[in-house]
């Protein structure tokens, strides 16, 4: 039977990626929704979008974008870098892509520029890398920034009251739109967790792979959670993300 698995923020990670979709036992018969944050952190930045590249040659992959995604294609198109940028991960990205050749670089654009900003499943499910902000829904919003940088969604999520349903009149009207959402962007490891966390029908998959968490995947049907090593523990000579 096939499954829905959703994989939380890479941030360059490939040791990582690899390791988590053996131990899921990923197959072609597998739906992967990837959240986002492909890149910055680790040295294998440009490295794992070549191999999510050759992997959708063989899987159903749905890509969506990340604010990293958003950092970096900028760079490659003008050679601008920006200080708070590098401080996060870019400089990881920047000598990872200074291995690539200028026609991989230029596949790797055409990558980053195909990706989905959101994507709504035939269960009514939705998947987006951050958030949306608008009260009836993400195709409603007036721009996309909020679909790479918003956390007003997940710390909305993160504040009801447990007893409220989405019958309860004070439920967020946005939270009433759909039967689940994903999402990645924020770390749960802020919180305390540090395996995929939903509340209020809002699930976060990023668990920190850039920092000192593991890389996690999901499957939405069971929520039966996979996980890599720590990811520093895979890059001992790396100092990830600050």
């Amino acid at each position: 039977m096939s499954r829905t698995l959703v994989i939380g923020d890479i941030h360059g990670g490939l040791r990582a990626l690899i390791q988590l979709l053996e131990r899921a036992e990923v197959s072609p018969e597998d739906r992967l929704i990837f959240l986002g944050d492909y890149v910055d952190g680790w040295s294998d930045s440009a490295n794992v979008v070549s191999y999510l590249m050759e992997l959708a040659r063989e899987n159903s992959c749905i890509f969506l974008r990340g604010n990293h995604e958003e950092l970096v294609l900028r760079w490659l198109k003008t050679g601008k870098t920006y200080d708070q940028w590098l401080e996060h991960g870019g400089q990881a990205s920047l000598e990872s892509y200074a291995r690539l050749s200028q026609h991989e670089i230029d596949k790797h654009i055409d990558f980053f520029e195909q990706l989905y900003n959101f994507y709504i499943d035939q269960d009514n499910r939705l998947y987006l890398h951050a958030g949306f902000t608008h009260a009836r829904g993400p195709e409603h919003e007036y721009t996309d920034v909020p679909f790479r940088w918003d956390r007003t969604l997940w710390e909305q999520a993160l504040s009801l009251d447990p007893t409220l349903d989405k019958d309860h009149p004070h439920f967020p009207s946005r939270l009433k739109l759909f039967e689940e959402i994903y999402i990645g962007h924020t770390p749960v490891t802020r919180i305390g967790e540090d395996k995929p966390y939903g509340k209020s029908g809002v699930w976060n998959v990023d668990t920190g792979a850039a920092f000192k968490g593991k890389l996690s995947l999901i499957d939405v049907d069971t929520k039966k959670v996979v996980q890599s090593d720590p990811v520093y523990e895979l890059y001992p000579d790396e100092p990830g993300r600050n």
